[in-house]
């Protein structure tokens, strides 16, 4: 798997769990502590997300690490 495909499915779950949540990305931004436009920009692929930063999201998501990485072989 390419990075640029690894943080495109992260940002997708991320945008995905968001949603099926009912939050912004303002609210995810403020439950964060994160920018809204470093939200937008995880949920297009376009950042590698540090460790403290994937612990909030997981955090403020309240889901499991393992919802936001794709299972070992498969399709993205």
């Amino acid at each position: 798997m390419q990075d640029k495909e690894l943080l495109t499915f992260f940002g997708s779950k991320v945008q995905q769990i968001r949603t099926h949540k009912g939050l912004s990305q303002e609210t995810l931004a403020e439950l964060t502590d994160l920018d809204r436009t470093y939200i937008s920009s995880i949920e297009r692929g376009r950042r590698n997300v540090s460790l403290i930063n994937i612990y909030r999201l997981i955090t403020a998501l309240d889901c499991q690490p393992h919802e936001l990485f794709p299972v070992k072989g498969e399709a993205l």
